[in-house]
């Protein structure tokens, strides 16, 4: 049986997930919260899920997923972020693109539990 190799890029982006959110949960704490508090949730609430993809030495097909999902909340969030400190936003639909990309990395997780693994 050969071992699982992690995978670093998702460890990585899961490290920076993990560290913004609670980065932006503080500035939310003292600015009174609004998108940048909703952005920084997001951002801790996924950043597990990627650190166990990456952890996992997963499947190319459950990395897809992870990476989607990364993409997704990354836009999302900077999006909400961005919007805090005043700018328009990051692009129009920045956040609903993000949350999209989130709804269907999530599928994609879940579909690739239902493939065969291979030996």
């Amino acid at each position: 049986m050969i071992a699982a190799v992690p995978d670093r890029g998702l460890c990585v982006a899961a490290a920076l997930c993990g560290a913004a959110g609670v980065a932006f949960s503080a500035v939310a704490t003292h600015s009174g919260g609004g998108p940048i508090a909703t952005g920084a949730s997001f951002l801790l609430m996924h950043a597990p899920a990627l650190l166990a993809v990456g952890l996992l030495g997963a499947s190319k097909p459950l990395r897809l997923a992870a990476w989607l999902l990364f993409v997704g909340v990354a836009l999302f969030a900077t999006d909400l972020i961005v919007r805090h400190y005043g700018a328009e936003r990051l692009f129009p639909m920045a956040a609903p693109t993000g949350g999209t990309l989130m709804i269907l990395g999530w599928l994609a997780i879940g579909v690739t539990s239902l493939l065969p693994r291979r030996a």
